[in-house]
């Protein structure tokens, strides 16, 4: 969509200090793990974005490129934490390359699958529309649908693989909380869960809009 650039730049501003600043007030990292986070950030955006379309081209349109994906985002998740103690921060990580895969995954099918779910390049930008109680209706009917769906799929994912997780690796599961936090379950749990959650957004979710004619 067009919008004032000034108006992108407050809300970027807004968005990444409230972050921040959480994760501070909260007493999940320090002043100095932000600052280096948020420097990590600015070099991880000047390195990737010359290439980001190609990326993207790729993730569409290389016949493997679903497998590439899920291998590397299970890699990253399997070898970057060798804890000595449990944290959160092995789960989280593991949440976040769980759902990059998915969405990626979700999108390589759409494109696979001929859906163009996306307005063709030559329309962009879109312009804002007049706000109508039609439109709002349509957006809010969107927002429930798709938090349902997704709120599902992630019940039913993680009802499916803690057990299934722990009768593989011989994990008691009687104290599920004390399970989870064994790796052995937290990483396939916290990947496949919400690896499916992300290829629900990118694929299942905007396929029932358009079956149900919410596009």
């Amino acid at each position: 969509y067009q919008y004032p650039l000034m108006f992108g730049l407050i809300l970027a501003f807004c968005w990444c200090s409230l972050v921040c600043c959480s994760r501070i007030y909260m007493g999940m990292h320090s002043i100095l793990d932000v600052i280096a986070g948020f420097l990590y950030a600015i070099l991880i955006l000047v390195v990737f974005h010359p290439i980001v379309d190609q990326i993207d081209n790729f993730n569409l349109t290389y016949k493997y490129a679903p497998l590439i994906i899920i291998s590397l985002h299970l890699a990253l998740g399997i070898f970057s934490f060798t804890l000595d103690t449990w944290s959160t921060s092995r789960g989280d990580t593991a949440q976040i390359l769980g759902c990059g895969a998915g969405v990626a995954c979700g999108s390589h099918v759409n494109y696979v699958m001929g859906l163009n779910l996306d307005p063709p390049p030559e329309t962009l930008p879109l312009s804002l529309s007049s706000l109508t109680v039609t439109v709002f209706g349509k957006a809010i009917l969107r927002l429930l649908i798709g938090v349902v769906v997704l709120l599902l799929t992630k019940v039913a994912m993680k009802k499916a693989t803690i057990p299934l997780a722990c009768k593989i690796f011989r994990i008691p599961h009687d104290d599920v909380r004390k399970a989870r936090q064994r790796m052995e379950v937290e990483l396939p749990y916290r990947y496949i869960t919400y690896g499916m959650v992300g290829f629900s957004l990118m694929f299942i979710v905007p396929c029932l809009f358009h079956f149900i004619g919410l596009s």
